[in-house]
């Protein structure tokens, strides 16, 4: 069977690479069919490469070969991915792709033109790198009501704070070393401001929950304003910071965020570190469930796009009926109607402060750390619906807010 990659970067060469290395163990997975990668798109020129005879610069090549049945897009971003994309599946050609950006944005729409024409549009690459977590959610827990999904998201950004958190390194050093081991990009923006793991989210809560969530929709919030102060007193409070993505039910609707948040240390989330991602999925059935693996990578992506290539080989002529609906209006609710506690870092009197603090808040946990400033104090409030809990901050008179982190109970 022909097949053809759009792109030849990181993922696409990955591609090509996994389909040569297994290819009997593939062939025999499709009853002795063999996969052929006949072109490759990328405007630039490889000499020397293997492949070099199959990369093309013309899309129309393959849109109109009836023998290519599958596309794997490697592209990334917006355009032209899309455009190429819904171009193929108009075509009768199912297919994959590892880029999440082209899922949270118009996912719905390449869905629906899937089914219409009768392929697929498959895309396990675009969460969590290799690790297995759509497809499961997708089948493995269909006969689950889902209330939650969770997880840590961003390789690039849990490497940053695992290394702020074993090794008091500053968030700058961090990211520099990040950049040096090749984890975060020239411009990591995407990364550390908590781009890429909306996207994420946005696609597993529309898997979870069945209507399109848009990336404008979502509160964002990087870790780029967490310091070694607020790692040291976490510490004291039993825990440790992470860069969560979540959804939840909350009646007819659903919050989604991504945020810093403060974990216990009894959580299995607390011990994910380095570049490793893990999603937790709570089912009505089943409980919890966590998938656990390498967030990125060239090898760990091919394999999931690989794999979906064999999934939509297995199903040639037969759409498997995978979508969610249109986005609705007003779907997430506002942050502020969220349930949550929060982390507080500021600085005052002290004393007086803290007195005050419990006045309006009641029941606080103070929290400590060696060698901090005399003005200096931490807390966390009770649980409460943000808003709410906002509202009373701004009655610490005589303090200035240092740091401001949600908590969450996992």
């Amino acid at each position: 069977m022909d097949i053809a990659v759009l792109g030849y970067g990181v993922v696409g060469s990955g591609v090509a690479e996994v389909i040569s290395l297994n290819e009997k163990k593939i062939t025999d997975k499709l009853g002795g069919e063999r996969i052929n990668v006949k072109y490759i798109l990328d405007l630039r020129k490889f000499p020397g490469d293997k492949n070099e005879d199959k990369i093309i610069d013309d899309f129309n090549i393959i849109l109109n070969d009836g023998d290519v049945k599958i596309v794997a897009e490697a592209m990334g971003g917006l355009h032209p991915a899309f455009e190429f994309v819904s171009s193929c599946l108009k075509a009768g050609k199912s297919v994959v792709t590892s880029n999440k950006e082209l899922v949270a944005e118009k996912g719905d729409i390449l869905l629906e033109t899937a089914k219409e024409n009768n392929v697929n549009f498959m895309f396990e690459a675009s969460v969590g790198g290799g690790i297995p977590v759509l497809r499961p959610i997708i089948q493995c827990l269909a006969g689950n009501d889902i209330d939650e999904v969770a997880g840590i998201l961003n390789g690039t950004t849990n490497f940053i704070l695992s290394k702020m958190i074993f090794d008091s390194m500053s968030f700058e050093d961090a990211l520099k070393l990040a950049q040096e081991k090749g984890y975060a990009e020239k411009d990591p923006t995407a990364d550390i401001e908590g781009f890429d793991a909306c996207r994420k989210i946005c696609i597993l809560a529309a898997l979870c929950f069945g209507s399109h969530v848009y990336p404008k929709t979502v509160y964002t919030e990087g870790i780029t304003k967490i310091t070694l102060e607020d790692v040291e007193y976490v510490r004291s409070w039993g825990g440790v910071i992470k860069l969560l993505g979540r959804a939840k039910k909350a009646g007819d609707k659903i919050s989604a965020m991504v945020t810093p948040a403060l974990v216990k240390n009894s959580s299995i989330l607390s011990g994910v570190n380095g570049v490793y991602n893990a999603v937790l999925v709570r089912g009505n059935a089943v409980g919890d469930v966590a998938f656990y693996g390498q967030g990125a990578g060239k090898m760990a992506t091919a394999s999931a796009v690989v794999g979906d290539i064999i999934d939509c080989a297995q199903n040639i002529g037969k759409n498997k009926g995978i979508g969610w609906n249109k986005a609705a209006d007003g779907a997430v609710i506002d942050i502020s109607e969220t349930e949550t506690s929060l982390y507080v870092r500021a600085s005052g009197c002290k004393d007086s402060s803290l007195e005050k603090a419990k006045e309006i808040f009641g029941d606080i946990t103070v929290l400590s750390r060696d060698n901090a400033p005399e003005d200096e104090f931490a807390f966390v409030t009770p649980e409460g619906k943000e808003g709410a809990l906002r509202e009373k901050l701004e009655k610490l008179d005589g303090t200035e807010l240092l740091s401001v982190i949600r908590t969450v109970n996992y």
